[in-house]
């Protein structure tokens, strides 16, 4: 079974997340955010965005381009896609 499985007890309409897949999209959003790294946001309606990762919290991330801000809702995001590799040594320390 792997470290980041879904726990299968759920209520309501779909299982709860653990606390390593909470852990593991804030430790990554957050080392892309210190890192400086840009990425290509991509939204559930086809459109990217285009920035650097300033900050996020539960909800939102908060995209910087072109010296302008965006917020960005976590649930309109399919993907992060990096433009480089993101050193994932958080991995290990979010999944013990």
């Amino acid at each position: 079974m792997s470290k980041f499985s879904i726990d299968k007890n759920f209520q309501g309409e779909g299982p709860l997340l653990t606390k390593a897949q909470i852990n593991l999209q804030d430790a990554f959003l957050n080392q892309i955010r210190k890192e400086n790294i840009s990425v290509t946001i991509f939204l559930v309606n086809g459109f990217q965005l285009k920035g650097m990762v300033r900050g996020f919290d539960n909800f939102t991330v908060l995209l910087e381009s072109d010296g302008k801000q965006m917020m960005v809702y976590k649930h309109a995001i399919s993907t992060v896609s990096p433009t480089r590799q993101v050193n994932a040594s958080f991995v290990d320390q979010k999944a013990t």
